[in-house]
């Protein structure tokens, strides 16, 4: 296969993706907002749980994470990463390599960015106790950025380590 027809197949992969990923989660999911509701709480609960290791009064109701019962962090449906994991999921499922090494690297992937979602939560929820003032910019950029930055070096170690060709889709 030549690279033009890889690049073919690669975003006609893409886009197959992407409109699964629109008529399940777009026009099903996101709109019942059970399983984005239910991923925020558990980033909330850990973040708690990992302010209150460091030795915050951390606290939380539902999608509200608090600091010595002021309220310095509200996880929103659209901040919870899910759309990132179907970002970085499509792409990888997407680029040509092996299942196997994509079965593996897909769950693995989007738990280092859940657990990444959760410090981006956490270190939100100290500047917001620590600088409020600073808070809107960094959660724009700053944060937006770490976390861009991260995914686009998963999706390299992918490319340059593991997207090793798939002997079995090789043509001679």
């Amino acid at each position: 296969m030549d690279n033009s027809q890889q690049i073919i197949r690669f975003l006609g992969t893409a886009l197959a993706l992407y409109a699964v990923w629109y008529l399940c989660y777009d026009l099903w999911l996101f709109p019942d907002g059970r399983l984005d509701t239910w991923l925020s709480e558990q980033e909330v609960f850990l973040s708690d749980y990992g302010l209150r290791l460091f030795g915050y009064q951390a606290s939380h109701s539902d999608t509200t994470l608090f600091i010595n019962t002021y309220p310095v962090v509200l996880v929103g449906n659209p901040c919870n990463g899910m759309v990132l994991f179907a970002l970085f999921a499509g792409f990888i499922i997407a680029y040509p390599g092996p299942w196997k090494a994509k079965l593996f690297y897909v769950p693995v992937g989007i738990f280092l960015i859940y657990l990444l979602n959760v410090l981006r939560i956490m270190a939100l929820a100290l500047n917001s106790f620590h600088s409020r003032h600073t808070l809107e910019f960094n959660h724009k950029y700053t944060f937006a950025f770490v976390v861009y930055a991260c995914i686009f070096g998963f999706w390299m170690l992918w490319i340059k380590r593991y997207a090793k060709p798939d002997t079995a889709t090789i043509s001679a």
